[in-house]
């Protein structure tokens, strides 16, 4: 026996409860579910073909990664192969510098100083003059030969840096020109100074080469005076000058300063070989610094160096 149903309407009969859904809205959101669960589907095969895109991307970055960090790695053997080859050649070139070329300068020289102290007949001025012009061109050689030594040197020695005290550095330097500059009556003048962490040795071969060209270039002036101190700087960097009231030099050249056989000055006005400065710009640029100087013609000069100072957190 089949029960008796109410009849289903597009509209709610007056006594349906609230709350009940007529036969259309229960369509509707069925509808709406079924909609709303192919934009689902629809999303999610969207993220998962971006997600297969950008796995696929990253594989393909990290393979050239890879493939650059092999020819990098490659090139860095290389680059040291070459280097090691030129450092071999520069140990060669400096034994050559040192033994081959010293002995006959060595010869040279001997003979000379017998003939000037021969004791036979008296030579006239001309051939005394000739003679001492070619003793003083062997000693000037022998000099350069050395320096370039140095300079060679100066950039194969390891750095063996440590906390030094600027002042006393500066003052021990001072030491080796007391006797040359107090029958002048030179004038220093030296600021206080930082403690910085730069390689003792090397730090002092900088100063010894930028005082005694101040101690050259004021040769000349009835009141010589030189000035080291220390100026501010970039965030990370001291900044060290030694100024002087000397010679000076043409601005316009002073890029030409720190070249290897540069000179703005004639070996007849000033003596050097021209190298001293080089080898400033070599250690000084070895402590990942900086070198520079300002110059007037006859007002004096001002040489800066800067030393990177330690980055704390």
């Amino acid at each position: 026996m089949t029960p008796n149903l109410p009849p289903v309407t597009e509209s709610p009969p007056a006594d349906l409860p609230g709350g009940w859904l007529t036969v259309a809205e229960m369509n509707e959101a069925l509808l709406l579910g079924a909609v709303r669960q192919h934009e689902l589907a629809d999303a999610a095969e969207a993220a998962n073909t971006q997600l297969r895109r950008e796995i696929g991307e990253r594989e393909k970055a990290e393979a050239e990664i890879r493939q650059l960090n092999l020819e990098l790695e490659q090139r860095v053997s290389e680059r040291t192969a070459q280097l090691q080859s030129a450092n071999q050649e520069l140990e060669a070139f400096s034994y050559s510098v040192s033994h081959d070329l010293r002995a006959p300068l060595r010869h040279i020289m001997g003979y000379v100083k017998l003939m000037q102290d021969d004791t036979g007949p008296p030579r006239s001025a001309s051939d005394a003059d000739r003679l001492a012009a070619i003793y003083k061109s062997a000693t000037r050689m022998g000099a350069l030969i050395d320096d370039l030594l140095a300079f060679s040197r100066t950039g194969r020695s390891p750095l063996v840096k440590q906390a030094v005290p600027l002042d006393e550095l500066v003052r021990d330097t001072l030491s080796d020109f007391r006797a040359e500059t107090e029958a002048r009556k030179l004038t220093w003048i030296i600021q206080p100074l930082p403690v910085v962490q730069v390689d003792r040795a090397l730090l002092r071969m900088v100063l010894v080469n930028l005082m005694s060209n101040a101690v050259k270039f004021t040769g000349a002036r009835a009141g010589p005076q030189i000035e080291i101190g220390c100026r501010p700087g970039g965030n990370h960097e001291t900044v060290i000058f030694i100024k002087d009231n000397g010679a000076g030099f043409d601005p316009d050249y002073g890029h030409k300063l720190f070249g290897v056989f540069q000179r703005l000055h004639s070996t007849d006005e000033f003596e050097g070989t021209g190298i001293g400065l080089a080898n400033v710009q070599r250690i000084i640029l070895r402590h990942g610094g900086r070198v520079w100087a300002e110059g007037v013609v006859d007002g004096g000069a001002t040489f800066y160096f800067s030393i990177p100072r330690p980055i704390t957190l």
